[in-house]
C-alpha cells in the first residue's frame, strides 16, 4: 500500500499538455485564460502544504489546470481579430475580474471565423458596440488541425445557434477533436452530434456549463434540500442581472438560456411546479451578476414556507 501511494504522489500533476482552442474570446475566456496564469503564478510561490483555493480537485487523472495550453482561438470583432490572445481577452468589451497577473505572450492569434449569427443587431447598441472584422473568415477546420487542438470549447454568445453548429461540424465531424460547448444550444443533446461523436472517438460535453457557484448550483442546491426535507415546492422564480455583454445579449434573445436553466432544476423534482426565469442588463453593474431567488412551498401539514436568496 506504502508503495502504491508513492507512486500515486509521483504521478500527480504529470498527465501531459491539453491543448484547447477557443471560440469567442469574451469575458468567459478571459476568466479562463487569466485564471489560469494565475494559478501558474501561484503554483511558482506555492509552499509544500499550501491550500489551492478555487479548485474541486486540484489533479484529475494525472493533469492540473495548469497543464492546460491555448493554440488557436476564433473570433470576429474587430479589436480582437489579430491580436495574440494575452491581449485580445483584455479588450473592450470585455469587463470580467480581473486576477492581477503578469499575462505572457502566448503566441496565439486570434483569427477570423465566419460571422454567421454571432453578431446579432442589438450587440451594435451595446454601450461598447461589437462590430465584425472586415476580414476574409479562415479556415475554421484547418487551424484547428495545423493547431494539434484536441478540444475546441465554445463560448459564444447565447442564441449564436448557427455559428455554434459551424463549430460543432468543424471540430467533431471535420477535424475529429473533443467539443466542450460552454453555452446553451443544444448541440450535445443531438443525436447526430452524438452519434458522430462517438463514431470519430471524441468526447463532447455540454450543453451550456454553470458558473461555479451561481444561481443555478445555488438554486439547484436548495431545490434537492427542500426534495430530502419533504417540501412541497409550489413555486419558483429566479432573476438574474448583470451590465455586460452577455446579459445585453441575453435580454434580447435567451431562449434557449431560460430552457436550460429550467430543466437543471426541475430535472431534479418529481413531480411538476411552476418556475420561471429572468435576465436584465443593469448597465452599473459591469460583470458583477447577482441572482435573486424567490421560492414557495408547503412543509408539515402544508403549512406555507417562502424563502428568497441573494446572490
Amino acid at each position: 500500500m506504502k508503495k502504491l501511494a508513492n507512486d500515486r504522489q509521483k504521478n500527480l500533476g504529470k498527465g501531459g499538455i491539453i491543448k484547447v482552442a477557443i471560440v469567442g474570446v469574451g469575458n468567459c475566456a478571459n476568466s479562463l485564460v487569466s485564471g489560469i496564469q494565475w494559478y501558474k503564478e501561484f503554483y511558482a510561490k506555492a509552499k509544500n502544504g499550501d491550500r489551492v483555493p478555487g479548485l474541486v480537485h486540484e489533479v484529475i487523472a494525472g493533469y492540473k489546470v495548469t497543464d492546460i495550453e491555448f493554440v488557436a482561438a476564433f473570433d470576429v470583432d474587430e479589436r480582437k481579430v489579430g491580436q495574440d490572445l494575452s491581449k485580445a481577452i483584455f479588450t473592450e468589451a470585455n469587463m470580467a475580474y480581473d486576477y492581477g497577473v503578469k499575462m505572457p505572450h502566448l503566441g496565439v492569434e486570434v483569427m477570423m471565423g465566419p460571422v454567421l449569427d454571432g453578431v446579432p443587431e442589438h450587440l451594435a447598441t451595446f454601450d461598447i458596440p461589437v462590430k465584425p472584422a472586415k476580414q476574409k473568415p479562415c479556415d475554421v477546420a484547418k487551424v484547428l488541425r495545423d493547431s494539434g487542438a484536441e478540444i475546441l470549447l465554445n463560448f459564444l454568445p447565447t442564441g449564436s445557434d448557427q455559428a455554434a453548429r459551424f463549430y460543432a461540424d468543424a471540430a467533431i465531424k471535420e477535424v475529429k477533436t473533443g467539443y466542450f460547448n460552454g453555452m446553451p444550444s443544444m448541440i450535445v443533446c443531438d443525436e447526430e452530434y452524438q452519434k458522430a461523436a462517438t463514431e470519430n472517438r471524441v468526447p463532447i460535453v455540454g450543453d451550456d456549463c454553470k458558473s461555479q457557484l451561481g444561481g443555478t448550483a445555488v438554486n439547484r442546491a436548495l431545490a434537492q434540500l427542500m426534495l430530502d426535507k419533504g417540501i412541497n415546492i409550489k413555486q419558483m422564480y429566479q432573476i438574474n442581472y448583470a451590465g455586460n455583454t452577455d446579459f445585453w445579449n441575453l435580454v434580447h434573445r435567451g431562449k434557449s438560456k431560460h430552457k436550460t436553466k429550467q430543466a437543471a432544476v426541475t430535472s431534479l423534482i418529481p413531480y411538476s411546479f411552476k418556475m420561471d426565469t429572468g435576465f436584465t442588463h443593469v448597465r452599473l453593474m459591469g460583470d458583477r451578476k447577482t441572482m435573486l431567488l424567490w421560492c414557495d412551498g408547503g412543509n408539515f401539514g402544508n403549512a406555507p414556507l417562502h424563502f428568497e436568496v441573494k446572490l
